[in-house]
């Protein structure tokens, strides 16, 4: 995986999470903290469950200062800039999907099987949201009924890499297709109300 997909990754879920601190009355620090467990939430669970030592935050700090560098500088951007609430729904779509296919990778190159890889993808992608909104006491948007198509889209992307990775010849283009199925789904579910069928008992 080259090294600024995971940065640019790093950078965009800071970014998420300052915009998701709006209205919340956090100060410079309690953003910063936010974003950083938003950045690196995700890849610390999943390098966890690979026992990877030391995590990748640890071994490559450029990742803590790229995240810190990214939350101050929207910090600083939102008082003087008013940003639509959707930008934090589009900033959030790729990070999600960068962040599922740089999860489902790193487990392949550690071995794991696919739907190993598939899983820890997904919890590379969303586990730093759910961490974001728990600090927010807020219920996490994977958790949401009205939320669109979100930890299924990076379930699909990762499961086309994998595919990808298993019957074609080695390529590339191979992530970025990933990626671009999580990005298309998420943004297609944002613009068309796609969602999963909600649970309903027989008594509701």
């Amino acid at each position: 995986m080259p090294p600024w997909i995971e940065y640019f990754a790093v950078a965009v879920c800071a970014i998420t999470a300052v915009l998701a601190a709006e209205g919340k009355c956090m100060d410079l620090f309690g953003v910063i903290v936010l974003a950083l467990v938003t950045a690196v939430g995700g890849g610390t669970i999943r390098d966890l469950c690979l026992g990877v030592r030391p995590l990748f935050w640890i071994a490559q700090p450029m990742y803590l200062w790229v995240a810190l560098g990214a939350a101050v500088a929207t910090f600083v951007l939102v008082r003087f800039v008013h940003l639509p609430a959707r930008v934090l729904d589009i900033a959030d779509a790729f990070g999600l999907a960068l962040f599922g296919i740089v999860g489902t990778e790193k487990a392949l190159a550690y071995e794991a099987p696919g739907i190993v890889a598939i899983l820890l993808g997904i919890v590379t992608g969303v586990a730093g949201g759910i961490l974001r909104d728990v600090l927010r006491r807020e219920i996490p948007w994977v958790f949401q009924a009205e939320v669109d198509l979100y930890a299924t889209a990076v379930f699909a992307g990762a499961l086309v890499f994998v595919l990808l990775r298993e019957w074609m010849p080695p390529s590339e283009s191979h992530r970025y297709i990933g990626m671009g199925v999580i990005l298309i789904l998420r943004l297609a579910a944002m613009r068309w109300k796609l969602r999963l069928p909600t649970y309903r008992g027989r008594g509701v």
